[in-house]
């Protein structure tokens, strides 16, 4: 019998990644620690690897790995930016990812953010915990129909956000290298990130994290979108300049961020930081800031996306194990 050690398994995953062994005869063993230098070695004697990670991988993994006979290392999620994947194919190691385990999941998020920004809901809910329940200039909302909204990248999860945001009336444009037929019904392509961050009322970012892609809204971006635009980031925190995000808000340039992730969030999401102080001062502003929403990393986090995650990747190791290969490799 094939085995297969789990990394980074939470309460949440352990029945589903155990029916996923029975119905496939692969022993697996379920840890809840993520891969890293101090825990590779639990894994030798394992024919592959599966981990949620969520922290740089420590580069000595992957010669470990190699020498274990272990050739793979699966992703449960669809962001692969914790790897080093010139060092992993070095060592012989296939990185893949789960890149759609529900761009819907994502996409009904980002709307939910658009309309909690262009109807000022969240200055709303803080109103009325405090027992203030005027009707005022700052919580008059606009109308989302005749917006226009800037998908900037059109994988699977900015199509997915392009057909909603299209169904709700909305002017859809886009920025991606690879431009999709596809959606050219529903949406308009620009030429540069610049043309189409300019005409947006709302601007939501579906990239990956890539040496081009990084800071790609910064201090000089920024002073190109219309005043009152809203930002929506569900993709990678490294999209976003924050500094320069919080002076523009702070400014009344951009009116609302909505931010499912963090540049320097790998420190804090997925623990519980209550009783802990945070050092982070960009974070903390971040967090109070009264014009933004910050959610961690959970945009993705429905009952679908927990499933597909977990069978994905699981059947990525099966494959690489029985074929030396997978579909989902991203190296």
């Amino acid at each position: 019998m094939k085995k297969i050690y789990m990394y980074g398994v939470s309460e949440q995953e352990k029945d589903l990644a155990i029916a996923w062994g029975k119905d496939n005869n692969i022993e697996l063993f379920l840890d809840n620690e993520i891969l890293m230098d101090n825990t590779a070695d639990r894994c030798k004697g394992y024919d592959g690897v599966s981990t949620y990670q969520y922290t740089r991988l420590d580069d000595s993994v992957y010669e470990k790995l190699n020498s274990f006979g272990i050739k793979n290392i699966a992703q449960r999620m669809a962001g692969f930016d914790p790897y080093n994947l010139k060092l992993a194919t070095k060592n012989n190691i296939i990185i893949s990812n789960v890149p759609a385990y529900s761009p819907e999941s994502i996409a009904e998020y980002t709307v939910g953010q658009a309309i909690n920004g262009i109807r000022n809901l969240y200055t709303v809910y803080k109103n009325s915990k405090n027992h203030d329940f005027r009707e005022t200039m700052s919580i008059r909302g606009r109308r989302i129909g005749d917006k226009t909204v800037a998908i900037l990248g059109t994988g699977r999860i900015g199509q997915a956000t392009a057909h909603l945001f299209h169904g709700l009336g909305c002017k859809v444009i886009g920025f991606d290298v690879y431009k999709n037929d596809k959606i050219k019904d529903i949406l308009v392509y620009k030429d540069t990130v610049e043309d189409a961050i300019k005409e947006a009322d709302i601007i939501s970012l579906h990239m990956p994290a890539t040496e081009d892609n990084y800071h790609i809204l910064n201090e000089n971006t920024l002073k190109l979108c219309k005043k009152d635009a809203i930002i929506i980031n569900a993709a990678r925190g490294v999209l976003v300049d924050t500094e320069a995000l919080l002076n523009s808000l702070d400014n009344g340039h951009i009116s609302f961020a909505a931010l499912d992730t963090y540049e320097n969030e790998f420190e804090y999401v997925k623990n519980n930081y209550s009783d802990t102080p945070i050092t982070d001062k960009t974070f903390i502003k971040l967090l109070h800031h009264p014009k933004v929403s910050y959610t961690p990393h959970i945009a993705y986090y429905t009952d679908e996306s927990v499933k597909n995650m977990i069978f994905h990747a699981l059947n990525a190791t099966k494959e690489v194990i029985e074929t030396g290969n997978t579909s989902l490799r991203v190296n």
